[in-house]
């Protein structure tokens, strides 16, 4: 059985080890909080809090309006698209940083549905998992409704049975949010192209914590058509960063070619903005996804996550942030049921380590909410998904071995206890 002493000794032979000075987190280890929720929130970079005071007394308190130009903020969000293209496996250029994620899915399944329209007017349904994120399904339903489609949900085992030929657009994320499920991505585009559909990913809990190839390594059978993803969960942004948005090349070089726009046409996606024309042009590229003023300081927040992200990249990259994700989410489903089984917990994380993302959730048929609320209250932080999961997050840039030990500790004293039964834990908060 593996022991407290074990796990110190593999942190302190591992070689993301050092990016866990990047950052904040001495007030949290003060407080022995355990924190398992970066699939939710990234937990604060250490250089975010200067980088914003920065912008904020210097850039915007000194430089005010000049610093557009002096200070390099029209420049800031596609320095930052850029540098999360190289977590997605694209190039410079083909990512933009802007809006949220649900209204980045709205901008591309719009695209996705138009091009689906053009090329064959009988293929009239999206398809989507039953488990996708509600706001992917809700944005899925809006789009279907306005280009007269159909948004037909099935379960994750039911996917290719629906991939034929009446299927125009295929939607997924990556990881799924609730169960930490992930799905072959290059397979999963193949079959949708093979199936003459256009295939859309969600990277919202994903990005920064796998390796994704959107380009498909070169095999444009496996390249993803579009994909959007979320800026504050791996990628440390800050609660409500901008997300990101990405087209394959082939996509944007015939919207520049036809003169397509995507339906939010706000100025900044305009080919020339400062020209103030009152008729609408589409940037080239990527550019024409974007929309409003671009937000400075969430983005000089988000900068700075996704540069200690980057900064893997001296001690083995994406590829070693995988297998410490692999390694932590392997631990803690041992340990969770080593010693806490007869409990009533149950695991829906897929046991098969390709198949899972750098999460992990077990389901309790009556107590689900009320064992998170009582493993915070011990300083152990997860969350809960409705209607009965326990949801738990391995960010390997500062999740160590001994946290997962103290969390599984910790979880085994709630249950053994039964204190998870006092009427305090049950109230439900607005966020859960």
């Amino acid at each position: 059985m593996t022991t407290r002493n074990e796990c110190l000794a593999r942190d302190a032979a591992d070689p993301l080890a050092p990016l866990r000075e990047r950052f904040a987190l001495e007030r949290l280890d003060e407080q022995g909080v355990v924190y398992l929720d970066g699939n939710s929130l990234g937990v604060l970079p250490r250089a975010a809090a200067g980088r914003v005071r920065q912008v904020v007394e210097d850039e915007w308190g000194l430089g005010l309006i000049r610093s557009w130009n002096s200070a390099g903020w029209n420049a800031l969000s596609q320095r930052v698209a850029d540098k999360i293209a190289r977590l997605v496996g694209v190039g410079p250029g083909e990512v933009v940083v802007a809006d949220s994620t649900s209204v980045n899915l709205y901008k591309v399944l719009s695209a996705a549905a138009a091009i689906a329209r053009a090329d064959d007017p009988s293929r009239r349904r999206i398809v989507s998992e039953r488990s996708n994120f509600p706001t992917d399904l809700y944005i899925a339903e809006t789009v279907a409704r306005a280009c007269g489609l159909e948004l037909t949900l099935v379960d994750e085992d039911q996917i290719h049975a629906h991939l034929d030929g009446g299927v125009a657009l295929l939607l997924l994320t990556h990881v799924n949010y609730r169960t930490g499920r992930m799905h072959r991505l290059p397979e999963v585009t193949r079959a949708a192209h093979d199936a003459g559909a256009i295939a859309i990913w969600d990277l919202a809990h994903s990005a920064g914590a796998v390796p994704v190839r959107l380009d498909g390594g070169g095999s444009l059978e496996e390249a993803a058509d579009f994909a959007v993803g979320c800026g504050y969960k791996y990628l440390n942004g800050g609660p409500g960063a901008p997300a990101f948005a990405w087209a394959h090349p082939r996509h944007t070089a015939r919207m520049d070619r036809e003169g397509w726009r995507q339906p939010l046409s706000g100025w900044m996606g305009h080919a020339a903005p400062f020209e103030f024309t009152p008729d609408y042009r589409p940037g080239a590229g990527m550019s024409r996804f974007l929309c409003g003023t671009p937000p400075i300081l969430s983005l000089a927040a988000l900068e700075c996550g996704v540069d200690a992200v980057l900064a893997a990249d001296a001690h083995g990259g994406l590829e070693a942030i995988r297998q410490k994700s692999i390694a932590l989410t392997r631990l803690f489903i041992d340990l969770v049921e080593l010693r806490c089984a007869g409990h009533g917990l149950a695991l829906v994380t897929p046991r098969d380590a390709a198949a899972r993302g750098s999460q992990v959730a077990f389901a309790h048929d009556t107590g689900g909410y009320a064992i998170i609320q009582a493993l915070i209250a011990r300083g152990v932080i997860g969350d809960f998904r409705a209607p009965d999961t326990l949801r738990f997050g391995f960010t390997p840039l500062y999740t160590r071995y001994v946290d997962v030990w103290d969390a599984v500790i910790q979880l085994e004293r709630v249950l053994v206890s039964g204190e998870w039964r006092e009427r305090r834990f049950d109230a439900r908060a607005a966020v859960t």
